[in-house]
């Protein structure tokens, strides 16, 4: 095999999103899987959160559709994962999303790698370092069965909080909050293209990016879906503020377009909510 000029080509999204109860992974991931699809019925969830996800389908407050579901129970085990993630794929087409909501129940649920590991361990001639073997292969196979699929594919990770002894001032040793951990393989997050982290303001912000989100930090909606597939297909970069350098997002009350209207009319340059709000109120400062 020889070496040749490198080129970009058109990718599939493999995301995760990570994030405590009630940050809000499950709504975001769908408004991203719709603003890539713009159909929801290309849009397949499965669901181990004890059906919650069916709380979100066709929502007029929350301008969402009917998409295709299938809840997940005990077993969570790597194959049945492998299964219903083919058949999602299967369903909604290459150009569909399949979400998996919640990959943390393949780590630690009945049925999950932890549990395939401590019953190899318990096998005649086995331990709990060995077992890790078979168990971490039977972790990497579902990971790239999910990696594989010829479709966009979403994952969303339970977060917890860690905690590491320090010492303190006076010397001794205390519990200290060193920040949220996702529930799954250390590392996981490594294998995808994109981790964006929900804090429970529904703020995210990317730890890991390889396409225009490192300076990406708002609440998701259908646009930043968009956003994404045309820098998939295209290499497309999203509008950037000229003031701070972030992805100008949405508000409540204006498009990204027309946010970029406005504030090119007043100021001459594309700028963000934030960037502009501080433009105009120095403006007010200044004719006072």
């Amino acid at each position: 095999m020889s070496f040749e000029k490198v080129t970009r080509r058109q990718a599939k999204l493999r995301m995760a999103l990570t994030g405590v109860s009630g940050s809000g992974k499950t709504l975001g991931a769908l408004y991203i899987a719709y603003g890539i699809t713009g159909d929801w019925s290309k849009i397949a969830l499965i669901d181990t959160e004890h059906e919650r996800a069916r709380f979100y389908a066709d929502r007029s407050d929350l301008d969402t559709g009917e998409f295709l579901y299938c809840p997940m129970d005990a077993p969570f085990s790597p194959e049945r994962y492998k299964q219903l993630v083919a058949e999602g794929a299967a369903a909604v087409g290459p150009d569909g999303v399949v979400i998996v909501d919640s990959f943390s129940h393949a780590w630690e649920a009945e049925g999950g790698v932890l549990e395939i590991k401590d019953k190899i361990s318990e096998q005649r001639g086995k331990n709990s370092y060995t077992a890790w073997n078979e168990a971490g292969r039977e972790q990497s196979s579902l990971v790239n069965a999910i990696l594989a699929v010829p479709c966009h594919t979403i994952i969303t990770m339970r977060s917890k909080m860690e905690y590491a002894l320090i010492e303190n001032d006076r010397g001794r040793m205390e519990p200290r909050k060193m920040g949220l951990k996702p529930i799954q393989r250390d590392n996981v997050e490594y294998e995808f293209d994109i981790v964006l982290d929900i804090n429970r303001s529904h703020l995210a912000t990317a730890s890991k990016d390889t396409t225009f989100l490192d300076k990406y930090g708002a609440v998701i909606t259908p646009e930043l879906g968009k956003q994404l597939k045309n820098w998939l297909a295209n290499g497309e970069e999203p509008p950037m503020c000229e003031c701070c350098g972030k992805i100008i997002t949405p508000t409540s009350k204006h498009t990204v377009e027309s946010l970029i209207a406005g504030t090119m009319e007043r100021t001459g340059k594309k700028m963000c909510n934030v960037c502009f709000n501080a433009w105009y109120k120095e403006q007010q400062r200044q004719n006072e």
